[in-house]
């Protein structure tokens, strides 16, 4: 049986927010199972996520819609099983939180399996939802940017918020919901100006994925950071396995040091 490792104390949402005060940065990336949960977990990274990004990686659909919660608590369950300490978030998947019943219906399904915090997308519009799941106890972290689940909206996998006004209206927006009681704002696919706009306007950690590097945290999905997804390659992306002779523990180990240093993303892996 593994022991759980005692190099660093658990993390919690308590440690995102010391760590953004102090001005240090950590490391995010999606697990699915408990192999990588437990790789992951062990390497460092601080926040570990059952993403609905599943749908592609490991189901093989075009787009995280069909995934449902059923599927995510079943990830949650293998992920719990090989983390070590990190944070473990998980999404509240397409159309499982259209509303109050739903959303702590299914929130709490996911708690009960081992998540730790509940990830949802959207704007504003979740305010009273962010507020519902923290007076009961559930974290939550609100995902805004490009939101894939709105991907037919949206009109495709497009930057968000190079406009002025659409980037204040993210600004104005991450504002509320973090009064509403969210605990962390994953921001996706931004101009790096409007991520480090958002992330300095904040009080709570802000996670970003292609939002630059002056973000609190970033995140990338597991599959993309080793090069595994065989799928096309978003500019945000970077394979870490490449040319790293220290296999998939030395991949991760460099991410983390990457973010860490500020390092990643860098220029050619941001959008202007």
């Amino acid at each position: 049986m593994s022991i759980q490792s005692q190099s660093r104390p658990d993390i919690t949402i308590n440690t995102l927010a010391q760590m953004k005060r102090a001005g240090e940065k950590f490391a995010c990336l999606t697990a699915y199972d408990y192999c990588s949960a437990h790789a992951a977990s062990e390497a460092g990274i601080e926040v570990l996520l059952v993403g609905d990004s599943l749908g592609m990686v490991i189901q093989g659909h075009d787009s995280s819609l069909p995934v449902t919660i059923e599927d995510i608590a079943y990830h949650v369950r293998c992920a719990k099983r090989g983390n070590r300490g990190a944070l473990l978030a998980a999404d509240l998947p397409f159309m499982s939180y259209y509303s109050e019943t739903a959303s702590l219906k299914n929130a709490a399904i996911l708690m009960r399996e081992g998540a730790h915090m509940v990830k949802l997308e959207g704007g504003a519009w979740l305010a009273e939802t962010t507020r519902l799941l923290t007076e009961r106890g559930i974290p939550v972290c609100a995902h805004m940017g490009l939101t894939p689940q709105s991907i037919n909206h949206l009109g495709g996998y497009r930057v968000q918020g190079r406009d002025p006004a659409q980037g204040q209206a993210i600004i104005d927006e991450a504002k509320v919901l973090q009064q509403a009681g969210a605990s962390v704002i994953l921001i996706e696919c931004v101009p790096r100006t409007l991520g480090a706009t958002l992330t300095n306007s904040m009080d709570v950690p802000v996670i970003g994925i292609g939002a630059g590097a002056d973000t609190d945290g970033q995140i990338l999905v597991w599959h993309d950071l080793l090069g595994l997804y065989p799928g096309k390659t978003a500019k945000f992306v970077k394979n870490f396995l490449e040319g790293n002779t220290a296999g998939i523990q030395g991949a991760l180990a460099e991410y983390v040091a990457q973010v860490k240093q500020g390092k990643f993303p860098d220029a050619e892996h941001s959008y202007d």
